[in-house]
Order: C-alpha cells, then sequence, then structure tokens
C-alpha cells in the first residue's frame, strides 16, 4: 500500500468514525418509532429496514447526491442547486435536521481540522460562503470534501453508506436492544446491500433519482410525537 493510500484511508477512518464530532449518535432516523410500533424487533426485521434505506431511501438519495457533489465541486452554483436539492429531499421534518445539522457540524469540523493550509482556499471554503445563511446537507459536505482531498469516489461512498448503517445499527443496538454481537452481525449483512449500491450510485443520472420508503418516512414522522424518546428522529 502507497503512503497516499494510506493518508486517503487514514482521512476516509477519522471522518466516518463514530468520534467525528457531528452529533450522528443522536439520530435513529424513525427507527426509534420502527421499534416503538414492533416493525424493526430482531437481527432480521433491522437488516432488512435498513437495507430498504440504502438501496431505496435516504441512504440511496445520499449516495447520488454525493456523487454529483464530488462531481461539481469546483461549480459554486451547481453544488448550491444540489445543496438545496438535498435539504429539500426528506420525507419529515425531523430527517431534514439530521441531514443537515450533521452537514452543518461536518463542515465546520471537516473546514478546521482538515485545512489544507498549504493549497490555498479550499472548495469547503467556498461551499460554506455560498451556504453561508442555508443549511448544508452533510452529503453535500462530504462529496465537496472528498473532492478537495482528491479521494476516490467509490472508497468515500462506500464509507458514507458504512457509516450511515452503523449509526442506524448502534441505535437499534440501544432500542430493541440487541446484543453488540448482532449488531456486527447485522453490519456484515448489509456489507453486500453497499458493494451493490456504490456502483448504482455512481452510474444514477440525478434526474433518474428517487426513493420508495413511505413506510420509513411515516416513522419518523411518528416519532415526532411519539412519548418518550432517546433520539432526536
Amino acid at each position: 500500500m502507497s503512503s497516499s493510500t494510506t493518508r486517503d484511508l487514514y482521512r476516509l477512518l477519522a471522518w466516518f468514525s463514530p468520534s467525528y464530532p457531528i452529533g450522528a449518535f443522536s439520530y435513529s432516523h424513525g427507527i426509534e418509532f420502527a421499534v416503538e410500533s414492533g416493525r424493526v424487533t430482531d437481527l432480521a426485521t433491522l437488516v432488512q429496514w435498513i437495507g430498504h434505506i440504502l438501496r431505496h431511501g435516504a441512504g440511496w438519495v445520499d449516495a447520488v447526491l454525493l456523487k454529483e457533489a464530488y462531481a461539481a465541486a469546483e461549480d459554486t452554483a451547481r453544488l448550491d442547486d444540489l445543496a438545496d436539492l438535498a435539504a429539500a429531499w426528506r420525507g419529515s421534518a425531523e430527517m431534514a435536521l439530521e441531514s443537515c445539522q450533521q452537514g452543518g457540524s461536518y463542515l465546520s469540523v471537516t473546514r478546521t481540522a482538515w485545512d489544507r493550509k498549504d493549497s490555498g482556499p479550499s472548495r469547503l471554503d467556498a461551499l460554506a460562503a455560498i451556504r453561508s445563511d442555508k443549511p448544508v446537507p452533510l452529503c453535500i459536505a462530504v462529496g465537496v470534501a472528498a473532492a478537495d482531498h482528491g479521494l476516490a469516489i467509490e472508497a468515500v461512498l462506500a464509507a458514507y453508506l458504512h457509516a450511515f448503517a452503523a449509526n442506524l445499527v448502534s441505535a437499534a443496538v440501544r432500542l430493541i436492544p440487541l446484543g453488540q454481537t448482532d449488531g456486527q452481525r447485522a453490519l456484515s449483512q448489509l456489507m453486500p446491500v453497499v458493494d451493490s449500491v456504490v456502483p448504482c450510485a455512481r452510474a444514477c443520472a440525478l434526474e433518474d433519482c428517487g426513493t420508495a420508503s413511505p413506510m420509513v418516512d411515516l416513522m419518523s414522522m411518528m416519532h415526532e410525537t411519539q412519548y418518550t424518546r432517546l433520539f432526536r428522529s
């Protein structure tokens, strides 16, 4: 493995670590109410639920939008449009908060901690400037950061989707409750899903992208009035 490959891998491991301070741990993407309502109850139903989100829900849309932001990283007008679309492409207020709060935090932390000081103003700086008074969805911030650091898009997509799935598994481990080993079984079983979504997202034109996850959106809407809650979504 070359030193540049090692550095790229190190960046991805850092950016998508649970310790990266973007607040991902506080969101369940509606799984909290899916558990409350008896739709997600064990390993099998959890894998099915998250797999559907990755293939047909926010995971899929985020992957396509991330790829588009990566390609448009130097086109601020295009990025502004993509960020508006990504911010609107959520089925509930909680899911919009989930995406945009994490995106704003990711943009701030990455600009501060991973600034390429020897290369002049970064593309992340340009993104922050054009979105100074508007939300920055996570997938857009990640796409621009990855392009700015010259990371391979396939690896970025795989890392993003793994982190997306891992955060939901972590929430479910606490909610069902599910044992830590079953949590890892869930991630293992979701690996082929991520492996299949990455090339599809790369090949998908933005105008052909869409979702088919109404039950996930409904769970998020119901979560907004759930009596007791551990998570913000």
